[in-house]
């Protein structure tokens, strides 16, 4: 049994966690990405540990399960940047900063693709020629792959189902958001793709667009690729829709107060939502179980509320006092609905129990 240091890396924000063998969390702290000193205090305070995992956001078709890291995974974990580029290059300088801490300190990568890794042929082919889909690589991987992991298992222990025939929706709702299908505890289809930036609107992140639209502003504006790619990725979704910074706590207050654009904006939030749950039931043949989680999902009553008053088709309704008082993980179903849970995204414990997995196998 291991005491590991998890070390999950953002584009700013280095997330550390100490876990301990019984999944119970010793300490966690936030830091700027970076920070040593800070990493040596943690450390220093609050452990010893016999092992580290980290988060790494894209595994491309190379890693499908959890790796032991060394120099030549390192390597290819780092090329494969360009499909995401901050938060890949994150994942690595998290790397580093343990190795140059703790040199000897055995090291997991764990991906938010791999979970995704189930998905039928179907979910994964773009309909493109087939030289592009050959020569590049190109198919849809999914993200977000540790939060689904934990919280589809985590709603099935709530709600007391089988793993086996069960039907599964989350919603892993923040910043970046996005939707997984998971049957029989695997992942059969996600609104991510090649990147994070496809599927649902997102704090800046416009989600899914035509592509012919992309086209004829590069055509009308004379954009190039770089000013396509900052306006996609930090001036779209709810920011650009609502003209704040795109956090749904500001949107929600500026909507409250009278904002025409912030109304509208959480009106395009849910309509996407609903559009796109409905899509991964249909996936599924079916739901049991749906799920909220993130700090979007865990956090806004409100918007659970007004996301499943839109699905009553599916059989599903929320109790309005459970869901008003819901605090970490929480069944918020209405008598004889659906079942609808509100589940606290663990990452940490999810990467521990894989770190813990991969170094005790015989």
């Amino acid at each position: 049994m291991l005491r590991t240091l998890v070390v999950n890396a953002g584009s700013s924000t280095l997330k550390l966690s100490v876990v301990r063998p019984d999944d119970s969390v010793r300490a966690s702290l936030t830091v700027a990405s970076g920070d040593f000193g800070a990493l040596q205090r943690f450390c220093a305070e609050h452990g010893p540990v016999e092992a580290s995992g980290h988060r790494i956001v894209h595994g491309g078709g190379l890693f499908v399960r959890p790796v032991v890291l060394d120099d030549d995974v390192l390597s290819r974990i780092e090329a494969l940047a360009p499909l995401a580029p901050l938060h890949q290059r994150a994942g690595v300088e998290g790397v580093r900063l343990v190795r140059r801490l703790e040199p000897d300190l055995p090291a997991v990568a764990c991906f938010d693709t791999a979970f995704h890794a189930t998905l039928p042929e179907a979910a994964t082919t773009y309909a493109l020629p087939a030289t592009w889909r050959q020569n590049w690589g190109l198919r849809r991987f999914g993200f977000h792959g540790l939060s689904h992991q934990w919280a589809s298992a985590r709603a099935l222990e709530l709600t007391g189902r089988p793993v086996a025939g069960s039907r599964v929706v989350v919603c892993h709702l923040g910043a970046g958001s996005s939707l997984c299908a998971v049957r029989d505890g695997r992942s059969v289809d996600t609104t991510m793709g090649f990147t994070p930036l496809e599927g649902l609107v997102m704090a800046t992140r416009s989600g899914t667009v035509d592509p012919g639209l992309v086209l004829w502003v590069i055509r009308a504006g004379g954009l190039d690729p770089d000013e396509v790619e900052d306006a996609l990725e930090h001036r779209s979704g709810l920011a650009g829709l609502s003209g704040t910074d795109g956090d749904m706590r500001t949107v929600m207050s500026a909507s409250a107060a009278g904002s025409v654009d912030a109304a509208r904006a959480v009106d395009v939030w849910l309509h996407r939502l609903r559009q796109a749950i409905a899509a991964m039931v249909a996936a599924l043949d079916g739901l049991d179980v749906l799920v909220f989680t993130g700090g979007i999902g865990e956090h806004q009553p409100e918007l659970r509320a007004r996301t499943v008053d839109g699905l009553g088709f599916l059989g599903l309704a929320v109790d309005r006092s459970a869901n008003a008082a819901a605090a970490g993980d929480a069944d918020i179903s209405a008598g004889g609905s659906g079942r609808v849970v509100v589940v606290s995204a663990r990452e940490d414990v999810q990467i521990a129990r894989l770190v813990r997995g991969l170094l005790s196998a015989p």
